[in-house]
């Protein structure tokens, strides 16, 4: 378990972070389900905190009416997609922008048309979009000053962060990066808590007006009481707003929590939507693989997060790609290999695959029959690199080189990255000219 948990804690760095070739992964680690804006303004609202009156939609038909139910002429429509920049982001039909602003039922109906049932591309997205399978419909509210507010988990300090910053509604990266003296950083002694003093300091340092501070306390108090009870890794409040009617509104909220407390917070949990996620990193989570997608083509396989990264590394030191990153975990059964190869070769780039094993507490030399028997079934034309070190690899890379199949048994780290990306090249160039793998390894 303790193995599982540390490998998911990589998921979030590893996708920011998959074009680079050297990674630092001592800094934040996050491992988080998200939610859809609606679900975390509806936890907000549970707890007492200001947020614009809204609901969600999931036909047009639907956004209509929540539109009208909502009253006014001054709204907003909101795509739910798990992404970040959705207002400059683009549909696959061409729609502009997945938040717009509507001045009445007939427009939410039209928005909700061209949003629900099409994909939403953004910056964080890639190319292939998020399918929008719903709309926030919610009132526009004018604020006189908007302010950044999160609250994260640190992993340095291992205590509770609360990160403020007077300029809200913006970028809280590009504002980090150009002026990083408007971010405020708070340690919360977690014994202690979020004191009256702190919350009056936050609040008083963001700028918010004398008839709002008390409030602007409550708010940050409460805040993080969810951040406490419900398990969070983060809340982000995007802009925290001081209304032109000085009432302290959560505008936008982003709400992450522990994987490891799944048990703990069941219906935060039933809010997962499975649409938002990889399909192939799902399927790996049903068999209790850690798995993320990424854009090289040497496919690999690995037991324990360091490992992983150690692997992925190496291949890129000489040259390679990484396909994906892939932690088997202690349990490298043959079972857990067949569906972590079926998932590495349901990715048409993938020319080769590492396999890095420590063999602790699972024997080499039942690994490396699970190897062979998947091989075998699978009928796997790519060629595999498999190192195996620990108990018993002695026997492991006599059984791998008296089966008889196009496996590579080396021991020497080095030696088989070097391998991996040299026989990743040599399929790469059969493929492109149209020869078959066989023939381009020479067997």
């Amino acid at each position: 378990m303790f193995k599982l948990a540390r490998s998911r804690a990589f998921v979030s760095t590893l996708k920011a972070a998959k074009d680079t070739p050297f990674r630092s992964f001592g800094a934040q680690q996050k491992r988080a389900l998200s939610t859809h804006e609606y679900l975390s303004a509806n936890l907000l609202r549970t707890y007492g905190i200001g947020v614009p009156k809204g609901e969600v939609a999931r036909t047009a038909q639907e956004a209509e009416a929540v539109a009208k139910q909502i009253g006014g002429d001054d709204m907003v429509i909101k795509a739910q997609v798990l992404a970040g920049g959705r207002g400059k982001g683009t549909f696959d039909n061409g729609l502009k922008g997945g938040v717009r602003v509507i001045y009445s039922p007939t427009e939410a109906k039209m928005f909700a048309e061209q949003m629900i049932g099409h994909k939403l591309v953004t910056k964080q997205t890639g190319a292939q979009g998020r399918l929008c399978n719903a709309v926030y419909i919610c009132e526009r509210k004018f604020a006189r000053r908007e302010f950044y507010l999160a609250i994260l988990m640190d992993r340095a300090s291992q205590c509770p962060v609360i990160v403020s910053s007077s300029q809200g509604g913006m970028d809280i990266e590009t504002v980090a990066k150009e002026n990083p003296g408007a971010i405020n950083t708070t340690y919360v002694n977690i014994h202690k808590g979020v004191t009256d003093e702190m919350a009056g300091k936050i609040a008083t340092d963001l700028g918010f007006s004398d008839q709002c501070i008390e409030d602007a306390k409550d708010t940050i108090r409460k805040l993080y009481k969810i951040f406490m009870e419900k398990d969070a890794t983060q809340i982000e409040i995007n802009p925290l707003s001081e209304t032109s009617d000085h009432q302290v509104l959560a505008m936008d909220a982003k709400l992450g929590f522990d994987d490891n407390a799944e048990f703990r917070q069941r219906e935060i949990f039933s809010w997962r939507d499975k649409s938002q996620e990889d399909a192939d990193e799902v399927k790996a989570a049903e068999h209790g693989l850690n798995f993320i997608k990424l854009d090289g083509d040497i496919g690999c396989l690995v037991n324990g997060a360091g490992l992983a990264m150690a692997t992925m590394d190496i291949i890129k030191l000489n040259g390679g790609q990484p396909a994906n990153f892939l932690d088997v975990g202690g349990g490298a059964t043959p079972q857990a290999i067949k569906e972590a190869f079926q998932l590495i070769t349901s990715d048409p780039k993938v020319t080769a695959i590492f396999v890095n094993i420590f063999g602790g507490i699972v024997r080499c030399d039942a690994i490396a029959q699970g190897l062979i028997s998947v091989v075998k079934s699978m009928n796997l034309r790519i060629p595999i690199i498999a190192r195996l070190q620990g108990t018993n690899m002695e026997q492991a890379h006599k059984l791998i080189n008296d089966s008889g199949l196009k496996i590579f048994s080396i021991e020497d780290l080095q030696s088989a990255a070097e391998r991996s990306v040299q026989l990743s090249k040599v399929v790469k160039m059969a493929r492109d000219i149209d020869v078959g793998v066989e023939f381009s390894l020479g067997i």
